[in-house]
């Protein structure tokens, strides 16, 4: 049975999501459709990324991933396939697939394929579903289009290291405002190597001095932070929100410095 996931930008009040699972059912009526989220910020290829690269390897090999993210194709931006791990992903080649990975994509085809319809605004339905069902049904992929060498570069902010510090950002919130910075598990060891530190945001009034494994390794209410299961530096508040009451937004800077 065919697995295509859907990840969008297209918010729960609409039409699209149904157009869309309706379109997949037409073609392929065993295919099991499953909704990653409909909630991605508008246009956000650096959240739908993050989304993305955490959940795909979850799911198994040869599953069909559809990503919806500002998908009009253009000269710059041609509606693309990435096959990588086993998997597939379908989308506009506007910095996404370049985020998705820290390595060049196994396979790469710029699509060539004709649409049904004269509209050219829902790409989704149109497109990327006709390229989702054609990889479920067991058809060459090499129909679909030709090779590219490569995808468009967008390049995500990465930590800086200067000598004992750490500067990195805040790249997520979830929905329970835990903080998500872009200092993975193996960048924060090599740097401290059992040392001490001290993890600072805002004001050094915001200090946290040690790596928890476990939400309840502190009491309810108490700052913590550890390493989550995206492999990323996370900061948190057992049983609230800390991205409201430590006001830690989107981009702002977290270090992590070595006592």
């Amino acid at each position: 049975m065919a697995i295509i996931t859907l990840t969008s930008d297209w918010g729960l009040k609409d039409y699209y999501i149904g157009a869309v699972k309706g379109a997949i059912l037409r073609q392929l009526p065993e295919a099991q459709i499953v909704d990653i989220s409909h909630l991605i910020p508008v246009f956000d290829l650096n959240q739908a990324a993050f989304i993305v690269r955490n959940f795909y390897r979850n799911f198994p090999e040869g599953s069909i991933h559809i990503i919806a993210i500002n998908g009009e194709a253009s000269i710059e931006t041609p509606h693309t396939l990435v096959k990588h791990h086993g998997h597939f992903f379908i989308g506009a080649d506007n910095g996404i697939f370049s985020l998705l990975f820290d390595e060049k994509p196994e396979q790469i085809l710029e699509l060539d394929v004709i649409q049904d319809s004269d509209y050219f605004i829902f790409p989704t339905r149109d497109v990327f579903v006709k390229v989702a069902c054609h990889i479920a049904s067991g058809k060459p992929i090499g129909e679909l289009g030709h090779p590219k060498e490569k995808v468009l570069q967008r390049m995500a902010f990465q930590p800086v290291v200067q000598g004992d510090l750490i500067k990195g950002k805040v790249i997520h919130i979830d929905n329970y405002e835990n903080v998500f910075v872009n200092i993975t598990e193996a960048l924060f060891n090599s740097v401290t190597k059992g040392r001490k530190f001290v993890i600072t945001f805002r004001s050094p009034s915001y200090r946290i001095n040690e790596v928890s494994k476990s939400y309840k390794d502190v009491n309810q209410g108490e700052m913590l932070a550890l390493f989550s299961t995206s492999g990323y530096l996370e900061i948190a508040i057992r049983e609230s929100k800390a991205s409201s009451l430590l006001g830690l937004k989107m981009d702002q800077l977290v270090t992590v410095e070595l006592e």
